[in-house]
């Protein structure tokens, strides 16, 4: 039987409630075993909002029933992983606004959308909101993906001076959205159409805002503390991390763990089902017969049965 000598990825994800009434977080990840390709979706419902909750599962299960599906179409059409996010994406965003047309007393439900393809050592992503992708590589802690909220502006504020360290740490803007998935336009979105190259001794983190309670400092001295350990153990530190911070006003957690194992060729590819293929019918063909069918099937059997004891009796 074959078998890849290791898995590509090692990935583990983690979800917490944090100090909220309610979590609105939501969070999927395939990384099969034997393919050289996975997929990651996250989505952070908005705080505060009517059925954030309902939001975020919506998102996630839209965008990663569409990548899943188009999963086989990895290798072949790689070219076209951006477009397959983007039409997630926006197929996410009209489930929402039919659910809102639905049940107008959800009206103002949305959530943040971060998406991430793998194949080889290629990545992937599309984003919508203020939730982070980061990059560890040589002990230095990067954001891949951009911030659609109002801290990037209140943080150039403060590099020209405009405003002090503390006023742009708690200004009651940072956290406001400036793009979120609410079933109307999409003001902006991030999906790069060349893909990002991942080096062996990389780590990849996707998560929601809720682990930015912890300066980017800390979480940067974690990943680079614990980078030869497995995913689900940095996974784990992590979020002891931000229990020791003891916020009481701490924000739903979830977050995924990415890791290259090796940059080995592909053995043995993927291959997807041509349109159109139908398969010649034999013995171990799987089909659906009806109740009747079935039960014809049986009597036939006994019929059989009670013949051979007959032969077997003369």
């Amino acid at each position: 039987m074959w078998r890849s000598p290791e898995p590509r990825y090692d990935v583990a994800s983690a979800i917490s409630q944090g100090g909220r009434e309610y979590q609105e977080d939501a969070i999927v990840t395939d990384f099969p075993f034997g393919m050289d390709s996975g997929v990651a979706v996250l989505a952070d419902g908005m705080g505060g909002h009517a059925a954030g909750d309902v939001a975020s599962k919506i998102v996630v299960t839209e965008v990663f029933s569409e990548l899943k599906f188009q999963s086989a179409n990895f290798a072949d059409f790689e070219s076209e992983i951006p477009d397959y996010m983007t039409s997630a994406a926006a197929k996410a965003n009209s489930i929402v606004r039919n659910h809102v047309n639905d049940h107008p007393e959800t009206r103002g439900m949305g959530a943040t959308l971060v998406s991430c393809v793998l194949v080889e050592n290629r990545m992937y992503w599309m984003s919508i909101g203020d939730s982070p992708l980061y990059l560890l590589r040589g002990g230095k802690l990067v954001q891949l993906n951009e911030d659609h909220s109002m801290a990037p502006q209140i943080d150039f504020m403060l590099q020209q001076g405009l405003i002090d360290e503390e006023t742009a740490k708690f200004h009651p803007d940072r956290n406001c959205l400036t793009s979120v998935i609410l079933g109307d336009r999409v003001a902006k979105s991030d999906c790069p159409r060349t893909p990002f190259e991942l080096q062996l001794g990389d780590i990849v983190v996707v998560s929601s805002d809720g682990l930015q309670y912890l300066e980017s400092q800390k979480i940067q001295k974690v990943l680079h503390k614990y980078r030869r350990q497995k995913s689900a153990v940095i996974a784990g530190y992590l979020l002891e991390a931000l229990d020791d911070l003891a916020d009481p006003d701490q924000d739903n957690i979830s977050l995924s763990v990415i890791k290259l194992n090796h940059t080995k060729a592909v053995e043995r590819k993927i291959v997807a089902k041509p349109a159109g293929y139908i398969e010649e019918e034999n013995y171990h063909t799987t089909r659906v017969v009806s109740l009747d069918e079935a039960r014809e099937g049986e009597e036939g059997a006994d019929g059989f049965d009670e013949e051979k004891r007959a032969v077997g009796a003369g």
